[in-house]
Parts: C-alpha cells; sequence; structure tokens
C-alpha cells in the first residue's frame, strides 16, 4: 500500500504581529487629507473643525514667534521631572509588595484605596502643600505616574513562575541574585507595559495642571487659544500633544525592543 505523501501545513507559528511603520503613517496622512477636503468642500465649518492647512500654519507662525519652544520646553521639563520621579518611586515599591509579606500587607490595602481617587482632584491640596509653581505640577504627574507602575511591577513580580524562584535557591542564590537574574527580568514586560500608561496619565495631568495654573506650556497654550476662541491655535496645541504621545510611544518602544531582545 503506497504511504500518503502529501505534506503537513506548519501550524505552530503562533502569533507574532508586527508593527508596519508605512501603513501607519498612510493613515495619518489619509485622515489628514479626508479632513481637508471636507473643510475645503464646506462639509465642515472652520467653527466646528479649522482645515489642516489652517493648523499648520497655526504651528509655523507659533515656531517663528518662538513661543513654541517656550510652551513645549516647559511642558517636556515637567513630564520628565514628574513622571521620573513617580515611575522610580513606583518601582521601589512595587519590587517590595512582590517581595516582602511586610510591605505588601502594610502597603497594598493603602494603595488599592488611594489608586482610586482621580488624581486631578487631588491638584488643588498639592497647590496647597507645594504651591502654585512648579512643584505641584511635579507632583501631580508624579502622583499619577505612581500607581500604575506600583500595580503593574507587583503583578509582573506576582505572576513569576514560583519555580524558577525555587530553582534559584536550590542553586544557592542569595535573594538580590535571585531578583536580578529571575524577577527583573521576567517583570519587564509589565514594568514597560506601566510606562506607557504611566506616561499617558502623566500627559493628561501636566495638560491639566498647566490649564489651572501656568504661563507656558501646552496646556497653557491651549486654553488661552480657547479663551480667545482661536480654534487653529487651539488645535495646534491639541496636534503638539500628539506629537508628545507619539514621541514617547516610540522611545519606549526602543527601550523595549533592547531591553526585551532576549524574547
Amino acid at each position: 500500500m503506497r504511504a500518503d505523501r502529501t505534506p503537513v501545513t506548519y501550524r505552530a507559528g503562533g502569533f507574532s504581529p508586527r508593527m508596519i511603520q508605512a501603513l501607519g503613517a498612510a493613515s495619518f496622512v489619509a485622515v489628514i487629507a479626508a479632513l481637508e477636503a471636507a473643510a475645503r468642500l464646506g462639509w465642515i465649518g472652520p467653527l466646528s473643525f479649522p482645515a489642516p492647512s489652517a493648523i499648520g500654519a497655526a504651528l509655523a507662525d507659533l515656531y517663528r514667534s518662538g513661543l513654541l519652544a517656550q510652551h513645549l520646553g516647559a511642558s517636556l521639563r515637567r513630564l520628565a521631572v514628574g513622571w521620573s520621579a513617580g515611575v522610580a518611586s513606583g518601582l521601589v515599591i512595587g519590587f517590595a509588595l512582590g517581595v516582602s509579606t511586610f510591605a505588601r500587607s502594610l502597603g497594598l490595602p493603602w494603595v488599592a484605596a488611594i489608586s482610586a481617587i482621580p488624581k486631578i482632584a487631588l491638584l488643588p491640596l498639592f497647590i496647597i502643600w507645594f504651591g502654585i509653581g512648579e512643584g505641584s505640577k511635579y507632583a501631580t504627574i508624579a502622583f499619577g505616574a505612581f500607581f500604575p507602575t506600583v500595580i503593574n511591577t507587583f503583578g509582573g513580580v506576582d505572576n513569576i513562575p514560583r519555580n524558577l524562584i525555587r530553582m534559584g535557591q536550590s542553586f544557592n542564590l542569595k535573594p538580590l541574585s535571585i531578583i536580578l537574574a529571575i524577577v527583573l527580568p521576567g517583570t519587564l514586560p509589565a514594568i514597560l507595559s506601566a510606562f506607557r500608561i504611566s506616561a499617558s496619565i502623566g500627559i493628561i495631568l501636566l495638560v491639566s495642571a498647566e490649564m489651572i495654573s501656568a504661563q507656558y506650556g501646552i496646556g497653557a497654550y491651549i486654553i488661552e487659544q480657547q479663551n480667545l476662541f482661536q480654534l487653529d491655535r487651539l488645535m495646534a496645541g491639541v496636534v503638539l500633544l500628539m506629537a508628545v504621545g507619539l514621541a514617547v510611544y516610540g522611545i519606549i518602544a526602543v527601550l523595549e525592543r533592547w531591553l526585551l531582545r532576549w524574547r
């Protein structure tokens, strides 16, 4: 009897999505072109949504006046300082909750209770504590970035397979070596996910804080143009926020490819 030699299709490739940069760029171009066409055809009124060309002209004017560097620089400085402080402290507390019974018993109820508070609601309190200057803005951003980092880091540590830790202990590794060689690499995906979440929250809180009390910053620029009812300039500020978000996402993506290259 002749054996069937029909090749079997390989079906164990798994999910391997990848980013096609050109496709993402094309989607931006398509949306901008559609909005420009709708504005020129009169389907969208200038009082509802300005044409992309008008937004581009507003951005060009902002750059030529020198205000772009002032507003963008002030916002980036606040975001960098506040986010870094929140993430750094969140990593320390998250690891402590993950590896220490005492820290988990004492700290986890507080994290669960305080993380549910809308962070922007505490901005008036931060202004009372730290003043109306930069301190209150840094504190608001740091507070918002802290809790996603704590929760994701704690969850990442808690999900490390215990067999790996027991194996390290069986080889007589010290606790610090186990944390650096086993726990930290296994927690990196959760930490990088926390970076993305906390960065988004940080940008939201940055704009909110600048709208309340700031002379320079993207949020201050947006609220100023809203009061003047300059929609093209207002949308220029929104475009700046989108650019900041894309830049932060890109930096974290590069960091992820570097730190998780072992995958």
